[in-house]
């Protein structure tokens, strides 16, 4: 390939995009292996080959049908890692609903806001998971389930939601169980269920993913079957999946990590779906690799970096791994060649990208040296292109900075009933802004080497300040709160919060803490936090974050 005087990209590829819907999709893998095991989820003990998979995901999607849940209507999932999650994301894409993924770790106030942003009116709840009880926080929303029948709530504070599915073998008042929604389809719902197959469109929005706005709430990033479908499908080609292969997932199925570069990688190549726990376990991850012979292995670096270092590590055989995706956070040189001397990951691949771009839109590949695996992102995948762009919006030369930006199949449709939010984020030639600074070198590959906005990463998860700036508003002690990350060894970064009292109030760390328990996600609940008089400003008055940042870092330091 010629050498790049300009950082633009574009990906090339010797193949269509695929224009099909998920759910027909789907069904073509099943026929075509029916007897390969489709999902092992080993903390609920299933093991369904594709044809029983399909089965599975038939009946629930009939059961959606025999409850009026029609085309376009919005269905939230809430809870960990299960069969069941994987059952409403194929079930949702064949009736043509959209699926609204909710944060298992959201309180209160977090799922109030989501579920009312986008007019959810169904949600397919589990039980509880860790310190979550997620029946009881929707009976804390909405106490009118007490006295009403199922499909019949009629909610105050959530005005849009009228049914509420529980998982589990329990009975809870106005909900509906799982197992019963999965048993009521008939003969009139299948019938309707092979007619939707000939009449919903690739291009019809299927998937709502939050991710967190740097101005306040979070925002529904809104994506197609045609976005999401053919991602998974080329992260699947990437790692070269086949029947023959063995997925292991201990990432989180809300994130497009779970549901699209693993659930769907794996159906659109028939592989099959290995998930060791709930949540991320180490000692887990390490047993489901060694004893279901998984030839691939997903996760963010701490995860990778807490396999490598479990005690027990030295004691499995994991010589069956040979790919998988680091995401998340750069990966150290040092963990990449742990992951191919000792977990055989050979031909591990690191991917880049953003939930507004279904989510990949840059990855290196098997045959990259282990510099360009550590140091860059690779370069744009099949059918997206990619430029780095100044202040001004031109193209920079190579090995200038500026901001990496999108566009191609794989960018939404735009933020859920947020036009102004959208505009500011797809431009007008349909190139979406990701806010994070790159360079791009002459053969294509990008370093990420910043980011514009001030996102803060942790153990892989994005964590917008300006939310949490928002939720701690709200304290009566508190005059003015300013949020950003500082480097962790562990997580990547952590939370850090400077926080003005309003005057005769007094607040400790702990208490602020407490005041985030059970109403925030955990992860976004600061782990330091300073009272300050002032703050760091420039001469036209704007916060200087950076300042504090280094203040902190040189604190943290001991220095």
């Amino acid at each position: 390939m010629e050498k790049l005087s300009q950082s633009y990209y574009c990906g090339a590829s010797t193949s269509q995009i695929i224009y099909e819907t998920i759910g027909n999709y789907f069904d073509r893998t099943c026929e075509s292996n029916p007897e390969i095991d489709a999902l092992v989820v080993r903390h609920q003990n299933v093991r369904w080959s594709y044809q029983q998979l399909q089965e599975q995901v038939n009946s629930l999607a009939a059961g959606l049908l025999a409850l009026g849940i029609q085309t376009g209507d919005r269905v939230g999932i809430w809870g960990p890692n299960s069969a069941e999650w994987v059952m409403v994301q194929l079930a949702t894409a064949k009736i043509g609903a959209i699926m609204v993924c909710i944060n298992p770790a959201y309180r209160t106030y977090e799922l109030e806001y989501a579920l009312n942003k986008v007019e959810c009116d169904t949600i397919i709840t589990a039980e509880q998971f860790k310190s979550s009880d997620y029946l009881g926080m929707l009976q804390t929303l909405a106490p009118e389930l007490a006295d009403c029948e199922p499909c019949a709530l009629q909610s105050k504070t959530l005005p849009h939601l009228k049914r509420v599915i529980r998982m589990g073998k329990g009975k809870s008042p106005g909900m509906l169980n799982f197992d019963d929604v999965c048993a009521m389809g008939a003969a009139e719902h299948h019938a309707r269920l092979a007619q939707l197959a000939a009449e919903l469109r690739p291009d019809d929005a299927i998937n709502i993913q939050f991710t967190s706005g740097t101005t306040g709430n979070p925002k529904g990033a809104t994506l197609s079957h045609c976005n999401i479908l053919n991602n998974g499908y080329l992260t699947g080609a990437a790692m070269d999946l086949s029947p023959q292969d063995r997925l292991c997932i201990p990432v989180p199925l809300y994130h497009c990590f779970g549901m699209v570069l693993s659930v769907l990688a794996c159906v659109a190549h028939g592989a099959t779906m290995v998930f060791p726990g709930e949540a991320f376990d180490p000692l887990d991850t390490l047993k489901a690799v060694e004893e279901e012979r998984c030839t691939a292995l997903h996760g963010v670096p701490t995860m990778f970096i807490m396999e490598l270092d479990h005690p027990s590590f030295s004691q499995f055989d994991l010589s069956s791994l040979r790919t998988g995706i680091m995401a998340g956070a750069p990966c150290p040189v040092e963990v990449m060649r742990r992951l191919i001397s000792e977990m055989h990951m050979d031909d591990i691949l690191i991917a880049y990208g953003q939930t507004e771009v279904s989510p990949i839109n840059n990855m290196t590949l098997p045959n990259d040296s282990l510099e360009r695996r550590t140091e860059t992102v690779g370069r744009a995948v099949p059918w997206v292109e990619i430029k780095v762009i100044d202040d001004a919006g031109r193209v920079v030369p190579v090995g200038e900075k500026g901001e990496i930006c999108t566009r191609g199949y794989s960018v939404m449709q735009g933020y859920w009933n947020d036009p102004e939010r959208t505009a500011e984020t797809i431009d007008s030639g349909g190139w979406l802004h990701s806010g994070d600074l790159a360079v791009m070198d002459g053969d294509g590959y990008v370093q990420i080497v910043g980011r514009i906005k001030d996102m803060i990463i942790r153990g892989g998860e994005n964590i917008y300040p300006r939310e949490i700036e928002e939720f701690l508003y709200q304290h009566p002690a508190i005059s003015e709160v300013q949020v950003f990350g500082v480097p962790d060894e562990k997580m990547g970064e952590e939370v850090c919060a400077w926080i003005q009292l309003n005057a005769g109030h007094e607040l400790s760390a702990d208490e602020v803490k407490d005041y985030c328990r059970d109403k925030i996600t955990h992860f976004k609940i600061p782990r330091y936090i300073d009272f300050v008089d002032e703050y760091p400003m420039t001469v036209t008055g704007k916060i200087q974050k950076f300042v504090m940042r280094e203040a902190m870092v040189e604190r943290l330091s001991g220095s």
